[in-house]
């Protein structure tokens, strides 16, 4: 290290007026910032003929060099290598700084060519194959390089002898502090990230969460926002989704709807399935496979109770309800050509004559009233 001092520390001799240093060290900065737009230029060009991944290392790579060489190249002019050498031997008294910087470089580069790799990984997922959403990927991306830049960190104080232990301690007693102060929010991240990753319903899906029915509008890290067929904007916790069941009509394509209709005791119920599935094979609104089916579900107070059982594609409330409104339609106009009647609640009254029994008074007959209304 002291050896690259001196060496740099010539510099000063080539260039002793003030005027001709000020201007070296210009035009160090004016090629630092040449060479970052080069390289960021260079990347995608050289992205075409090599893996991307590679071209990122070579553009990095050639940052870094064209950074520490003009930085060499300043400290030189001015003939402060010795100086900055001694510092930075002072940080580890006794030993070489050089392998402890080149090893910390290392890692950073190495960190943040890893960064620039997973961010590709998750942009190509999420074009190829729609694994992940634009909120998921950012998401997954930010959690990555806060955690991978966290442990480079770690780890360049390691290899400076820098006391961890204290640091590690108070990392531990606030985690403690934060934990119990918002667990309740924290509890909804970490189901955050469950339903990030078991995506059990996208945005757009028909969905159904603790009693709550409706379109799933966004999804965060902490909550997930649902319209009702109401109009309403409902803030379901994450918490509470990942707790309850879900019910997703949207994730197969298609939804079976089931009607209940009664027919008259008097009417022949096989016939009456036959119209029925008849009448809701010319329905357009309604998938003809899996066929339209009609079962005798059970017998009513007043009626024989039949199950209209059909199937909708792309399933939402409005496609719902059109497809219900036409199967009822079409059957209740299909029963009325066939005269097969549909019976409203009726309730049959029998009555007995009394012949004999217990009397608990006399029956006698009533007092005609006086002509002036009052008693005699």
């Amino acid at each position: 290290m002291a050896n690259v001092a001196e060496a740099v520390n010539r510099l000063s001799e080539v260039f002793q007026a003030t005027e001709a240093r000020v201007a070296v060290t210009l035009f160090c900065l004016v090629g630092v910032l040449t060479i970052a737009s080069l390289t960021r230029w260079g990347r995608s060009k050289l992205a075409e003929r090599i893996k991307p991944l590679y071209a990122d290392i070579v553009a990095t790579t050639a940052l870094i060099v064209g950074f520490v060489s003009a930085a060499l190249v300043s400290v030189g002019v001015w003939g402060q290598a010795k100086m900055v050498n001694r510092e930075l031997e002072g940080l580890l008294p006794g030993s070489d700084a050089a392998p402890n910087i080149a090893f910390s470089l290392v890692i950073l580069v190495g960190t943040h060519v890893l960064l620039r790799f997973a961010k590709r990984v998750l942009t190509e997922l999420q074009d190829s194959s729609h694994a992940l959403t634009e909120h998921q990927r950012e998401v997954t991306l930010r959690l990555t390089q806060v955690v991978l830049w966290s442990l480079a960190i770690i780890v360049v104080l390691g290899v400076w002898n820098f006391d961890l232990s204290g640091l590690l301690v108070g990392a531990g007693f606030l985690g403690i502090i934060v934990g119990m102060a918002a667990r309740q929010t924290l509890g909804s991240v970490l189901a955050g990230f469950v339903l990030m990753f078991a995506r059990p319903f996208e945005i757009g899906d028909w969905v159904e969460i603790d009693d709550e029915e409706g379109i799933v509008t966004d999804i965060t890290i902490v909550n997930t926002r649902v319209q009702t067929f109401d109009g309403e904007y409902v803030m379901i916790p994450n918490d509470v989704v990942s707790g309850n069941t879900i019910i997703n009509r949207t994730r197969k394509g298609r939804l079976r709807i089931e009607v209940d209709v009664s027919v008259d005791y008097d009417a022949d119920v096989e016939r009456a399935t036959e119209v029925a599935k008849a009448a809701m094979g010319e329905v357009d609104h309604i998938l003809t496979v899996p066929t339209p089916q009609v079962v005798v579900k059970e017998f009513g107070d007043s009626a024989i109770l039949l199950g209209l059982r059909f199937w909708i594609d792309k399933p939402s409330a409005r496609r719902k309800w059109r497809a219900r409104t036409a199967v009822i339609q079409a059957v209740k106009t299909a029963f009325d050509d066939e005269g097969i009647k549909i019976p409203f609640p009726q309730r049959e009254l029998m009555g007995r004559e009394e012949t004999e029994g217990f009397r608990t008074a006399e029956p006698r007959e009533a007092t005609p009233p006086t002509p002036d209304g009052g008693e005699e």
